[in-house]
């Protein structure tokens, strides 16, 4: 039996199954380990202190007999990017990363997430949960998985309530607040209540990993919206 949840993604009820038993899985969870351990905080104590978060909450899921609820596979437009975006990260220097999600891709679940749309977005723009409250890796206090943007794409200016976000560059260029240019292996934070926008490169595609770090009301229930009203970006 499919259920839909509030954004209208179809959850199978019986493809229960624990994720020790999941190889190709258990190696994605282990790429952001490794991602979030080796990579540079760029000499910030609070980019070093979220890495140091996101690596307890998954090792505590790792360690623990954790459950992969899986979802009835979604694409949306952008996904036609997909296969372009992870060629291109496999010449980079997440590679790794980005060879254990292509072997997982067919299972992913492509949504958007937000309450309202803007009608280009839809055709440039989508997300994929890796862990989190819904899953498919279930984790009630740290949710991890995939942003991807058409070339040419402005993601207009949100924040996070009670969540601190960090991105992972895993494919492509892009820019947050106009503010330098990140290329594969960048890890950008941004702080519960920071509004940030994203653009990306005029030619490829981009990837990005992402982990949310908050309480596990916060993160089930995470509201996500895009600001009403143009604001400074903050630095």
């Amino acid at each position: 039996m499919s259920l839909p949840d509030d954004q209208g993604a179809q959850w199978t009820e019986e493809r229960h199954s624990p994720l020790s038993s999941l190889h190709d899985w258990v190696y994605l969870a282990r790429e952001f380990d490794y991602a979030y351990r080796r990579g540079s905080a760029g000499g910030s104590g609070k980019v070093r202190s979220h890495m140091k978060q996101v690596r307890d909450r998954l090792a505590k899921i790792l360690a623990g007999k954790t459950s992969v609820r899986f979802p009835e596979p979604a694409a949306k437009p952008v996904t036609a990017h997909l296969g372009r975006a992870l060629d291109n990260g496999l010449d980079g220097s997440m590679r790794s990363m980005v060879r254990a999600i292509g072997n997982v891709q067919s299972q992913l679940a492509w949504e958007y997430g937000y309450e309202r749309m803007p009608r280009y977005l839809m055709e440039r723009y989508a997300y994929a949960d890796i862990m989190g409250p819904k899953g498919p890796i279930i984790s009630p206090t740290l949710t991890l998985g995939l942003v991807l943007f058409a070339p040419r794409t402005t993601y207009p200016a949100h924040s996070h309530y009670g969540i601190t976000e960090s991105y992972l560059s895993l494919s492509g260029h892009w820019s947050e607040n106009d503010n330098g240019v990140y290329a594969p292996g960048s890890i950008v934070l941004n702080l519960p209540q920071h509004m940030h926008a994203i653009t990306t490169a005029d030619r490829e595609p981009v990837l990005l990993a992402y982990a949310w770090c908050g309480d596990a009301d916060t993160l089930a229930a995470p509201g996500m919206r895009f600001s009403r009203k143009p604001k400074t970006p903050q630095a």
